[in-house]
């Protein structure tokens, strides 16, 4: 074999390398989950939204409608990147037709998103959806899960939504729950937020006993922290990610919170009530397969969006999250929670 053909085959063999290396692409998606804070139109429906009226308590004119939509709609264009989260689970709105105008604001309407959402039975009538991009996610089917209260049957709350999809080519489910509130006291009402957490737990059993690659995100405003009793044994939540086993649930939020860190505040004591928890199976693995991203400097697998202007700067309530009312008085801010979110990663062939 001569040296001139051996120098052309090594330089096939290089550019056939390089070539592959070329086409392995590393995608980052992010997850995000956000409290909207009472996104409420202003036509009277069948629900007790009396206060979300014009001539209601909150006066609540088409004025402070798009007011709201347009702060929404920018607020969720900037969590996790520049073009907004690729998945994000949703509370409190009202119905379909909002979740419809808020994706026509400027800030959304070319983002791609796509909604999934039913109606709960909640007498207020807020409800649970997620809006996904489908260039990354290609559903597969969803539906709610009814919370019911044993014993409090006439206490109406909102359903956990089931949303099954193609991720990345890989099976990824999304759970997305608005456990009930605090209301009566907080350990009074622990009951009602363990039986939703369970209904979580009971649905993301079932997926990974049909299929233990299954991967599953929950979601939600569990009303409780990563370190409640609804959540550490309801849902049965790890708050580390060390010795994990593949029917274990991950709640990256933990580490944040210990440090201090919440989504919202109270009194001048900060709660982080806006969890995201994972199963085992993103954690950690291959890079072929989808996983949680860790940052590198602080050790988090998930973040708290407090941007600034998210953030009440003056009076009373000065460096608590920026709400759309303020005792009683309109101040047209944001939410009374901040958002949180995560990233995935995967290396892909292009």
């Amino acid at each position: 074999m001569n040296r001139s053909f051996l120098t052309l085959l090594l330089t096939l063999c290089l550019s056939v390398h390089c070539l592959s290396a070329q086409a392995k692409k590393q995608v980052r998606l992010t997850v995000a989950f956000y409290n909207l804070e009472n996104l409420f139109d202003t036509i009277d429906g069948d629900n007790n939204d009396e206060d979300f009226l014009p001539e209601g308590k909150n006066q609540w004119t088409q004025e402070k409608y798009k007011q709201k939509l347009h702060n929404m709609a920018y607020a969720i264009s900037q969590i996790g990147s520049k073009n907004g989260p690729d998945i994000i689970g949703l509370c409190e709105m009202e119905n379909r037709q909002v979740l419809q105008d808020l994706l026509a604001e400027p800030e959304l309407r070319d983002l791609g998103y796509e909604i999934v959402h039913f109606d709960s039975p909640d007498k207020r009538g807020i409800d649970c959806a997620l809006f996904y991009r489908s260039k990354y996610f290609q559903l597969l089917d969803a539906r709610p899960h009814p919370v019911r209260l044993k014993g409090e049957e006439y206490i109406k709350t909102r359903d956990v939504l089931e949303v099954n999809g193609l991720l990345l080519g890989e099976p990824v489910s999304f759970l997305v729950s608005h456990w009930p509130s605090r209301v009566g006291g907080e350990q009074i009402s622990l009951r009602r937020r363990m039986q939703a957490a369970q209904v979580m737990r009971s649905v993301t059993d079932s997926l990974l006993q049909a299929n233990p690659a299954h991967k599953v995100i929950l979601m939600g405003d569990f009303n409780d922290d990563p370190t409640s009793a609804s959540v550490v044994q309801g849902l049965k939540a790890k708050v580390t990610p060390e010795g994990l086993t593949p029917e274990d649930l991950y709640n990256p939020m933990a580490k944040i919170h210990a440090s201090g860190r919440g989504t919202l505040a109270y009194r001048d004591v900060w709660n982080l009530f806006d969890n995201l928890v994972v199963t085992a199976n993103l954690v950690g693995g291959a890079d072929t397969s989808l996983h949680l991203l860790q940052d590198k400097k602080s050790g988090d697998y998930a973040y708290i969006y407090s941007a600034d202007f998210l953030t009440q700067k003056t009076g009373h309530f000065k460096g608590y999250p920026f709400r759309t009312f303020s005792s009683g008085r309109f101040q047209g801010g944001y939410s009374d929670h901040y958002p949180v979110y995560l990233y995935l990663t995967r290396t892909i062939e292009e």
